[in-house]
């Protein structure tokens, strides 16, 4: 089986609505997580969407804080088959989208005081609709022509730092529980991707275990392969699974769907632990 369970579409920062997700999925996988940024939004059309012989594992990427370290860490959870009417937890996800929406204002609202020309309705605009993040606007930046591309957009002269912003996080250590008291699994996201931000120090991965964290994302496109290692080593001694996966967004990034995939019998061990909501199959 060829399992994908990290995947975006344009219900938060991807490119591929999630129906068109799901049949480019079906071309070379058997299993596809959809996993955008701090919502659920995109389940219901890519479960109307999901064709014969691909299995969908609905989920989210959630945007985490650890407050131990000064300055505090930034790091993304994967939580898989949760319920998203479990209140508390859409309640926080909830806060995360707004603060997503106000930091981009206030982040347009630099680029205007420095004379850039962009406007809170492009961005929302290339959000279509879905939850709003940094790619948008760094797409509305090559659409001025402001720069060349998304990955230049990021660079330290615009949004990967004089124009960065921080926005409201969830506490790591409460992102986990909420996604156990939802009946989901957790799997932290790219714990050694050193170029998105600070690299997940393996004392906090124990602590998350402790706290009832069930995987890590050893294989992706931004680990090493002495991150892979790494991370593999770190997990068999802390009895947390290992997954892997494309972290795909469309064409804001070159990477393919499948481009790193998850083991069977790690996927079997999520679908039987998870009790909040189960994987999509057309019947």
């Amino acid at each position: 089986m060829r399992i994908d369970l990290h995947t975006h579409s344009t219900a938060s920062d991807g490119t591929d609505a999630p129906g068109a997700l799901m049949g480019r999925a079906a071309a070379g996988l058997d299993v596809v997580a959809l996993t955008d940024h701090d919502t659920t939004a995109g389940w219901e059309a890519a479960a109307a969407a999901v064709p014969p012989g691909l299995t969908l594992v609905p989920g989210a990427e959630l945007s985490g804080r650890w407050y131990g370290a000064e300055p505090s860490v930034g790091l993304h959870l994967l939580a898989y088959l949760f319920d998203p009417a479990h209140q508390p937890l859409a309640e926080e996800l909830a806060r995360v989208r707004l603060s997503r929406d106000l930091r981009s204002e206030k982040i347009v609202a630099l680029l205007n005081a420095d004379g850039i020309d962009v406007t809170t309705a492009e961005v929302a605009g290339q959000a279509a609709g879905g939850t709003v993040g940094r790619p948008h606007i760094a797409r509305a930046l090559v659409r001025r022509g402001l720069v060349g591309s998304v990955d230049e957009a990021f660079g330290p002269e615009w949004l990967g730092r004089r124009y960065r912003l921080p926005k409201a996080d969830i506490d790591v250590f409460t992102a986990v529980r909420l996604v156990g008291e939802a009946g989901g699994v957790s799997v932290l996201a790219h714990p050694r991707a050193g170029r998105r931000g600070h690299i997940v120090p393996d004392a906090l991965i124990a602590r998350l275990a402790e706290a009832g964290m069930w995987g890590v994302e050893a294989d992706h496109p931004d680990h090493t392969p002495g991150d892979r290692e790494h991370v593999r080593a770190l997990a068999g001694d802390l009895g947390l699974r290992v997954t892997g996966s494309s972290d795909y967004h469309g064409t804001n990034k070159t990477i393919a769907l499948g481009a790193f995939t998850t083991g069977r019998e790690v996927y079997e061990d999520l679908v039987s632990t998870a009790t909040g909501a189960t994987p999509v199959r057309p019947s």
